[in-house]
């Protein structure tokens, strides 16, 4: 079971009310985090920065979104991202993490991370187990791969933005 926080507003047509802001363009400097995502989770996140979190818009609710990245200049890939305080953490700062839908085979703290938000899935949640956490992710997951599958989302994995070089947002 999981409940929604109080600092994260609930709304019913999320398109309407992120029209405004998305699509946003996430630029910077893959940070180390916890390490829990890859360890304790099995599903590994690059972590931006406190100053890049600091510049999202105020706009974008604690929540989970879906987006395409990619490292280094390298291939667009798919990805999912919690914006928030990672309740069942507890954590004391905002965070923006970034799992994306690709097996690098390592870290890469220190690489070059772009990300377009594109959408929103759902407020953040606090969990009562980790078991019940992961499910939730995964299924976090198999939303933003139908989403982004669509002929709307799927034009921004060739958008310029991710040819630029370095631009912080």
């Amino acid at each position: 079971m999981n409940r929604i926080l109080p600092n994260c507003r609930m709304f019913s047509n999320s398109y309407n009310k992120y029209a405004n802001v998305l699509p946003f363009f996430v630029d910077g400097k893959v940070v180390k985090g916890f390490g829990r995502g890859s360890k304790e989770l099995g599903i590994p996140t690059a972590n931006f920065s406190h100053e890049v979190v600091e510049k999202l818009p105020k706009e974008l609710d604690c929540g989970i979104y879906y987006g395409f990245a990619n490292v280094n200049s390298g291939p667009v890939y798919k990805a999912v991202l919690s914006i928030g305080w990672n309740p069942y953490y507890r954590n004391d700062k905002k965070s923006l993490e970034t799992h994306i839908l690709h097996n690098f085979g390592g870290d890469f703290y220190g690489a070059n991370l772009k990300l377009v938000i594109l959408g929103h899935i759902r407020p953040e949640r606090d969990f009562f187990s980790v078991d019940e956490l992961i499910r939730e992710i995964k299924s976090d997951i198999k939303i933003a791969e139908e989403r982004l599958d669509g002929n709307a989302s799927s034009v921004y994995r060739t958008h310029p933005f991710f040819e630029q070089q370095k631009n912080e947002i």
